[in-house]
């Protein structure tokens, strides 16, 4: 039987990593805990693309008494909102305790990004890989830059013609061509 799910998983601990990132705490202080989120999303969106991993972003209800939801922002990513009672950490727990029961034949790993210490000691106990927020920075910034090197932008056009935007050997070739020579 062939799996469909992703060969890793990264769980984030949505807040931690709000509350490490410098960049994303200058955002969460300047322009609220809403633009933060947004922030981390997309960052997170872009990493897991050009990775391909399967992403799901855990937040608090944070006081809210609402109950639990998800949704989707790309392909490969979604955010999960706890219900009023349940923390981040709980639901990271309960989900690396529960994977491996609710998909046996599967290899996928499961990484669990976050700087709680207990929270690592305690997903690596359930078989779950640990990535800390600092070393999940260095990881988007890492891919970040890569794909910017990747990245060739468009050689700007000599002219409103497609022939000044060909290099010359066909410039050359085409106007052999064209006048039979």
């Amino acid at each position: 039987m062939v799996s469909t799910i992703s060969q890793a998983i990264l769980l984030v601990d949505g807040y931690n990593i709000i509350g490490t990132w410098h960049w994303l705490k200058n955002i969460r202080d300047k322009n609220g805990l809403e633009h933060a989120r947004e922030s981390l999303i997309e960052s997170l969106v872009n990493y897991t693309g050009y990775k391909g991993l399967e992403a799901k972003i855990v937040f608090d209800a944070h006081y809210q008494k609402t109950p639990c939801y998800e949704e989707k922002f790309s392909q490969s990513v979604c955010v999960h909102y706890t219900s009023y009672a349940e923390t981040a950490d709980t639901y990271i727990e309960k989900f690396c305790a529960s994977f491996p029961r609710r998909n046996p034949e599967t290899d996928t790993r499961i990484i669990v990004a976050t700087s709680d210490q207990a929270q690592r000691h305690t997903v690596v106990g359930y078989g779950a890989e640990w990535l800390s927020a600092h070393g999940l920075a260095k990881e988007v910034d890492s891919t970040k830059n890569k794909s910017k090197r990747n990245f060739r932008p468009r050689q700007k056009s000599q002219g409103r013609f497609l022939f000044n935007s060909l290099d010359s050997k066909t410039q050359q070739a085409l106007t052999q061509m064209r006048f039979g020579s």
